[in-house]
């Protein structure tokens, strides 16, 4: 009794602690000269615009958001919130572990493998990724602990997460079309019999439904959003690169991997659980199929990852070396690969290693082509020169009630409503939410104008019969990020009615969309 105390009081104790370092790693491995991720000031300042969807996203990061907003809306807080969601996702697979039964050592495996894969790169950034993958992980967990003793409060906690997932990202129903035809196609099937599985999906549509409900009154801009993403994004991904990616991610956890694959195959008390990879491979393929972005899969992985330690702490046994060797092995692959994975090197350390990241795919983006910095460093950068220039700008600006700033994106907006110091600027743009957010309760007098590199009028001819004075405030020239070039133009004495010619162009884009 007394050794099951202690044992108990060991595993509590090794799980805070793992805890703690995944806290502590995702602050201490982000380079202090990068800034807040263009997503993030989107989802930030959605805080400000509470709602029951929105276009881009549904509305559970909103309600985080609030939470930050309450406490400060401080870069600390920001980054908790995604490190929490990944200490959250470590936890319900140490909870896998247990549930099959696993060792001591099987679950540390599983702590140490979840924190030197991918999900260290995934928990930095205050997106809804982070949450995705947790709610994932624990409807796996649910779902396994149901089918374990069939309790129907399994079923409703599955229910529940399957609900949150939802709300938080629309991503949850390639798991649930991966998951259907998994479990009809083993004995597990006879939960279709339960008339609690019923009741836990009346649960999860009661829930879900004022999204639900917002969307169908907004003529579903999920369908538009996955369109646009699909013609602009998707179409550059390639089939054979989103499988190639899915080794990359946890490329020094591929003997976890191989081990759970192993397992399914030729371990007995694994074969109960057939439904968890065959749901792996089915949603795998409906992925490939509709040529999603490889990170979309990455909540399939953290119950792979326990069943795999399970696997190798059995096939092991006590041989205490080649356990420790695996815990090497992965520790100093990862340690290796922090500088690609991780924002730890400046951008200047990133050029000066640019064949090394090449080398992975790392400096491809969205646009298909290889640039100087990653994607989501780029977009990392310069959004304080950015909104130091608007504010020199609004301070010229002598009635700011008739005022708008209108910026040429969504990311540049969040940025100036996030870094400037005037709290009401409310940065606008004609794109994702804010294209909503436009506040027009007086004639508008002055307009604040952000346009981006490339622009076809940089003279502004177009708005300089429409105003008396147009002046160049600044261009951004932080040569490493994304909107390099972006120009600030200060707009003033409007000569005609601007709400007007706002409010038509607010509805061209909202038809084109």
């Amino acid at each position: 009794m007394m050794k099951s105390r202690y044992s108990g009081l060991v595993e509590t104790c090794s799980l805070l602690a793992f805890i703690l370092l995944k806290f502590i790693l995702s602050y201490v491995l982000v380079n202090s000269v990068y800034e807040l991720h263009r997503d993030e000031f989107l989802h930030l300042d959605q805080a400000n615009h509470l709602a029951a969807g929105f276009t881009s996203i549904p509305p559970l990061t909103a309600l985080c958001s609030l939470i930050i907003k309450f406490l400060g809306n401080g870069i600390f807080w920001v980054k908790f919130f995604p490190a929490l969601f990944g200490a959250g996702t470590m936890v319900f697979a140490w909870l896998i572990v247990d549930k099959l039964k696993g060792s001591f050592y099987a679950k540390c495996l599983v702590a140490v493998a979840f924190i030197c894969s991918v999900y260290i790169r995934l928990n930095i950034l205050y997106q809804p990724n982070s949450f995705d993958v947790l709610a994932w992980t624990a409807m796996f967990y649910y779902l396994i602990s149901y089918f374990e003793n069939n309790k129907p409060n399994y079923l409703y906690q599955f229910a529940v997460w399957t609900a949150l997932g939802f709300l938080n990202k629309y991503n949850v129903l390639f798991l649930i079309m991966g998951l259907l035809p998994a479990i009809l196609l083993t004995p597990k099937r006879n939960v279709f019999t339960s008339k609690h599985l019923y009741f836990a999906i009346v649960l999860t549509l009661l829930i879900i439904a004022p999204n639900v409900i917002w969307q169908i009154k907004h003529n579903f801009p999920v369908i538009s959003h996955m369109k646009e993403l699909a013609e602009t994004q998707l179409v550059n991904v390639k089939r054979a690169d989103f499988f190639k990616e899915q080794i990359l991610f946890f490329i020094n956890d591929i003997f976890l991997l191989l081990a759970a694959l192993a397992g399914f195959a030729v371990y007995k008390p694994f074969r109960k659980y057939l439904w968890v990879i065959l749901t792996f491979i089915f949603t795998l393929l409906i992925f490939s199929y509709f040529k999603a972005k490889s990170y979309y899969a990455l909540g399939l992985y953290p119950v792979l990852l326990a069943f795999g330690s399970v696997y190798i702490s059995q096939v092991m046994g006590k041989r205490i070396l080649l356990s420790s060797l695996l815990m090497v092995f992965i520790i100093g692959s990862f340690a290796y690969i922090v500088p690609i994975m991780m924002p730890v090197y400046t951008p200047e350390g990133i050029i000066a290693n640019h064949k090394m990241y090449e080398r992975v795919g790392a400096l491809r983006w969205e646009d298909g082509k290889n640039h100087d910095l990653p994607q989501d460093y780029a977009d990392m950068q310069g959004w304080k020169e950015l909104a130091a220039i608007v504010d020199a700008a609004y301070a010229k600006v002598k009635d700011k009630s008739a005022l708008i700033v209108r910026a040429d994106n969504y990311g540049q907006a969040g940025a100036i409503n996030y870094y400037s110091k005037y709290k009401n600027i409310n940065a606008v743009a004609y794109n994702a939410d804010y294209l909503y957010w436009f506040k027009m309760e007086k004639p508008i007098k002055d307009l604040i104008l952000i346009e981006s590199s490339g622009d076809e009028d940089p003279q502004r001819k177009k708005e300089q019969p429409l105003f008396e004075k147009i002046t160049k405030i600044g261009t951004l020239k932080n040569p490493y990020a994304r909107e390099k070039g972006a120009t600030v133009f200060l707009l003033e004495g409007a000569k005609i009615d601007v709400n007007r010619i706002i409010k038509s162009e607010i509805e061209e884009e909202k038809y084109d969309h």
